[in-house]
C-alpha cells in the first residue's frame, strides 16, 4: 500500500477485480455502497414482481376450463411465490429485512415489473402471460444467471428452470385455443394484441435512457443490455406465433435479412411512464390487494414467531423429553 493510498481504495480494488474476472461477490465481501444499494433494487424488485405478479393468474384458479388447466395453473402460482421467496432471501443477505421491502413496495419507494398492472380479462390471458411475459423473463434471466452477486446468481439457476416450464406451458394453452374454434383463435389472438406490447416494455427502457442499466452492466449485475435482450425476445417470438397462426399485432414488423433480426415499430413509452408512474389499468388495485393480504396474514406471522419462541425455549438443555437433557 502507497502512502496516498487508504484501506478503502484496496478494498475498493479487490471487489473490482473479482467483477472483472467474473467471480462472484458474496454477502461477507467488501462491497461499494452503490453496489449494494443497485442489487438490493435490482433484487427486490425482482422479487415483488414474482409476489405481485400472482395476482392476474389468480384470478383464474376457480374459472380454469378444466381440472387440468387448474392444476397447472396452481403448480404455476406456486413456483412464483417460490420464486419471491428465493429472492427475498437473497436480499436479506445485504442487511436488509423482508419487512423493510415490503414496506417500500406499499409506501411506492419500491418497484415492481410494469406488466403486471395489466387485466387478465380472458382465459387466453393466462396463456398470454406464460408464453409472452414468461418467456421475455426467461430471456432477460438466463443471462443473470452469471450475475456477479452471488446469493442473486445462484437463486436464478432454479428460477429459469422452473420459468421455462411456465413459458412452455403458456405456449401449448395458446395454441390449444389458437388450434380451437373459430372463438377461441379470436380469443387468442385479442390476448396477443392487447399484450404484445406490455411485454416489450419489460425489458424497459431504451439503453441509452436507462438510468440504472450502464451502471448494472459495468458491475456485470446485468450481463446484456435491454435493447439486446429486447431484440432477442422478439426473434424467437415472432416465429412462434406464425407457427400456431397468430398474428404480432405490429405493422411495421418486417424480416430484415442484412441484420438476420427484425425491424419493430416503436413501442409507446408515454404508456410504460405512465404504468411506471402508477397510473396504469391495475396500478392501485394490485398495490391495495397486496396491502390487504398482508394485513389479513399478520396473525399467521405472529403465531409463527411466537411458536418459534416456545421452541427455542423449550430446545435449552436439560429441557428436552425422553433424553435427560441431552442432544
Amino acid at each position: 500500500m502507497t502512502e496516498t493510498s487508504s484501506p478503502t481504495d484496496a478494498r475498493l480494488a479487490t471487489f473490482e477485480e473479482k467483477v472483472a474476472n467474473d467471480q462472484r461477490i458474496e454477502p461477507g465481501d467488501w462491497m461499494p455502497d452503490a453496489f449494494r444499494k443497485n442489487v438490493l433494487r435490482q433484487m427486490s424488485q425482482h422479487a415483488h414482481s414474482e409476489v405481485i405478479g400472482m395476482q392476474p393468474e389468480g384470478n383464474w384458479i376457480t374459472r380454469a376450463p378444466s381440472l387440468y388447466r387448474k392444476v397447472v395453473l396452481l403448480a404455476k402460482i406456486q413456483d412464483e411465490g417460490g420464486h419471491g421467496l428465493y429472492l427475498y432471501s437473497a436480499a436479506e443477505t445485504l442487511g436488509t429485512s423482508r419487512e423493510e421491502m415490503v414496506q417500500a413496495l406499499h409506501e411506492g419507494k419500491a418497484k415492481y415489473a410494469s406488466i403486471f398492472n395489466y387485466p387478465s380479462l380472458t382465459w387466453a390471458d393466462i396463456g398470454m402471460i406464460g408464453w409472452l411475459v414468461d418467456g421475455a423473463a426467461i430471456v432477460n434471466q438466463v443471462s443473470l444467471q452469471r450475475t456477479s452477486y452471488g446469493p442473486y446468481s445462484r437463486a436464478m439457476v432454479r428460477i429459469c428452470k422452473e420459468e421455462s416450464f411456465h413459458q412452455r406451458q403458456g405456449y401449448e394453452a395458446t395454441m390449444k385455443l389458437a388450434q380451437g374454434s373459430a372463438e377461441q383463435k379470436a380469443m387468442a389472438q385479442d390476448a396477443l394484441d392487447r399484450w404484445w406490447w406490455p411485454s416489450l416494455m419489460m425489458f424497459g427502457p431504451h439503453d441509452a435512457e436507462s438510468a440504472h442499466s450502464g451502471q448494472s452492466m459495468k458491475w456485470k449485475l446485468k450481463r446484456e443490455s435491454n435493447d439486446v435482450l429486447r431484440q432477442r425476445f422478439v426473434d424467437q417470438t415472432v416465429p412462434q406465433a406464425e407457427f400456431i397462426g397468430l398474428k404480432i399485432p405490429d405493422p411495421d414488423l418486417k424480416w430484415n435479412e442484412e441484420r438476420g433480426s427484425y425491424d419493430f415499430g416503436e413501442i409507446d413509452w408515454d404508456e410504460f411512464k405512465r404504468v411506471i408512474a402508477g397510473n396504469g389499468p391495475c396500478n392501485r388495485q394490485r398495490l391495495q390487494h397486496h396491502i390487504n393480504a398482508r394485513q389479513e396474514g399478520q396473525w399467521v406471522r405472529d403465531a409463527l414467531r411466537a411458536y418459534q419462541r416456545k421452541r427455542r425455549t423449550r430446545d435449552l438443555p436439560g429441557d428436552l423429553p425422553g433424553n435427560g437433557g441431552q442432544r
